[in-house]
C-alpha cells in the first residue's frame, strides 16, 4: 500500500516506512518552529500521519484540504511556514533521536518542498474537513521528547507510541 501527499496535480506516493521517516522528520521540525496557531493546526494534520496510531498504509493528505487562511498574507505565511519546516527537516534536524537514519527522506522532502512552493492555495473558504480546527490543534507538548503530542487525539508524541 502507498500513501499518497499531493497537491497541486502533484503526487508525492510513499511506503510505509517512507511515510514513517517522512512525517517524522517534518513533525520534529514543525515542532521547532511552530509559533502562530496555523502552525499547530498543521502540526495536528501531521500527527494523524502517524500510522502506529492510524494504520499502516492509510494515511496522507492534499494540499486543497489544507485550510491556508482567509487571505493573501495568510495563505502566504502559512505556506512559508511550511517551506520553512520542510527545509529545517532537510537539513537532519534532531535526526539523531529517531534512532534509525531515514535514508531516503531529503528526496521525499525535496519533492514535497517543490509540490508546496508551486501549489497555489485556493482563495475559497472550505469546508477543509480532514485539516484539524483551532479545537484539534496540537498545542502540548511531550515534556519527554519535546515534540508536538497527539493530544487531543491520544497521549504521548510519535516517539512515545514507537512499537519498541
Amino acid at each position: 500500500m502507498a500513501n499518497t501527499f499531493s497537491g497541486g496535480g502533484r503526487e508525492l506516493d510513499l511506503s510505509n516506512g517512507g511515510t514513517e521517516a517522512f512525517v517524522e522528520v517534518l513533525m520534529l521540525a514543525v515542532s521547532e518552529l511552530a509559533s502562530e496557531a496555523w502552525d499547530f493546526r498543521f502540526a495536528a494534520l501531521l500527527i494523524l500521519q502517524d500510522q502506529n496510531m492510524m494504520g499502516r498504509g492509510a494515511v496522507g493528505f492534499r494540499l486543497e484540504e489544507v485550510d491556508w487562511g482567509a487571505g493573501e498574507s495568510e495563505r502566504a505565511r502559512s505556506k512559508d511556514f511550511v517551506l520553512r519546516a520542510t527545509a529545517l527537516a532537510t537539513s537532519g534536524h534532531r535526526w539523531s533521536e529517531l534512532g534509525y537514519h531515514p535514508a531516503r527522506v531529503c528526496d521525499y522532502l525535496g519533492r514535497f518542498r517543490v509540490m508546496v512552493q508551486y501549489f497555489t492555495p485556493p482563495v475559497g473558504s472550505g469546508p477543509f474537513q480532514y485539516f484539524p480546527g483551532p479545537d484539534g490543534a496540537a498545542v502540548a507538548s511531550c515534556t519527554v521528547h519535546r515534540v508536538l503530542s497527539g493530544l487531543p487525539y491520544w497521549e504521548g508524541c510519535f516517539l512515545c507510541n514507537k512499537p519498541q
